[in-house]
């Protein structure tokens, strides 16, 4: 993606440009959303940007990427040497000191593509204390020409001394999500069963075997594609020693890229049950409801009036969320939006997986 995908109402992607126009990018900034997905995909347009080789010019200067050029096709593989992505890959999900070192010795080397060296760090708020301290003053005083990125979807849990240090953008105000084909079929069917009676606990349970059907295949493909790059495949002769320290490290990224993509999923579904509970607003002619979409058409600028459900919605062509939204109370389908949120507590403290998914879904309302 390019700064030209995003909407234009995001003002702070509109900064960000104004910054590359003006030559005053901050060399450090802290990204923050209600998905690590969207943050990524504007960090990658920043990255791209400063490399790449046919960017798009205002006044002279960079304030977009062509997003087709040799750089730019780099990035988005996450193999371009001056772009380097941090991830929590420990045994105990968090971003350990030895990953911020090494992350520290890359940023001080000479860019050897491109004349700017981008540093993104995935879930900043992973960082603990050790490592932080570690990093302060090279987030301080990064080297000439770097910029340094920290992704979070919870800032309140980014340490204060790391925050200080950053210029903050929100990229919170997000309505719509971006799909890939994949994705948009995988929630469409989903949304299709859920659309359908649930009167019987077996419904539900197909449910559940959807979500982790996808979630094991989500599992498979990560497993191929990082053993692939893993050392192991290229250097069968190691010593043991050194096989051993590679099969952990493995097994610690598959785990926490399965993480990432597994709550990336699950905020699919969140973004769904929203669509869920917008069209309950529309559907029920209660006195509360009503206020609220004279509420939401205000704050959207639109001056008073009734609103429009298809405007805000995020999928408005998966017409089975009707279906939904018309079994429910607007109380019930705020309900869903906090069960999901939970869901997503659950499996972040480390719960059994399967059980903190069954229970989840068997306790929405649909």
């Amino acid at each position: 993606m390019a700064f030209r995908d995003f909407s234009k109402t995001q003002q702070s992607v509109q900064l960000l440009q104004r910054s590359l126009e003006r030559k005053r990018l901050a060399h450090a900034y802290l990204f923050s959303s209600g998905e690590l997905q969207s943050l990524e995909s504007v960090s990658l347009a920043l990255a791209k940007t400063l490399s790449c080789q046919n960017p798009e010019r205002k006044d002279g200067q960079a304030v977009d990427c062509c997003d087709q050029c040799l750089s730019c096709r780099k990035i988005d593989h996450q193999n371009h040497p001056d772009v380097h992505w941090l991830r929590p890959e420990s045994k105990s999900r968090i971003i350990t000191v030895a990953q911020i070192r090494e992350l520290m010795r890359e940023i001080q080397l000479k860019p050897k593509e491109s004349v700017h060296k981008v540093a993104i760090i995935v879930a900043a708020e992973r960082l603990r204390l050790e490592g932080a301290n570690a990093f302060l003053k090279t987030l301080e005083e990064p080297p000439p020409g770097s910029v340094i990125i920290l992704l979070t979807t919870d800032p309140q849990k980014v340490l204060p001394t790391l925050v200080s240090r950053c210029l903050r953008l929100s990229f919170g105000q997000q309505t719509k999500v971006t799909l890939d084909p994949a994705q948009r079929e995988w929630l469409g069917s989903f949304v299709d069963l859920a659309g359908a009676e649930q009167k019987s606990l077996m419904s539900r349970y197909r449910l559940l075997d959807v979500l982790l059907r996808k979630l094991t295949a989500l599992r498979a493909g990560i497993e191929e594609s990082l053993a692939a790059k893993s050392p192991i495949e290229q250097y069968p002769d190691a010593e043991k020693s050194l096989v051993e320290r590679w099969e952990d490290e493995l097994a610690a990224a598959v785990e926490a890229e399965y993480r990432r993509h597994r709550a990336d999923l699950l905020s699919l579904l969140q973004w769904w049950l929203r669509d869920v509970w917008l069209r309950t607003l529309n559907q029920k002619k209660s006195t509360g409801a009503e206020s609220l979409r004279e509420a939401m058409h205000v704050s959207a600028g639109q001056g008073p009036g009734p609103v429009v459900a298809g405007s805000l919605l995020s999928f408005p062509e998966f017409t089975a969320s009707e279906k939904v939204a018309g079994r429910l109370s607007t109380q019930q389908a705020v309900e869903n939006l906090n069960i999901l949120e939970q869901l997503q507590r659950w499996l972040g403290s480390n719960v059994q997986e399967a059980l903190a998914l069954e229970v989840g879904l068997l306790k929405l309302h649909l």
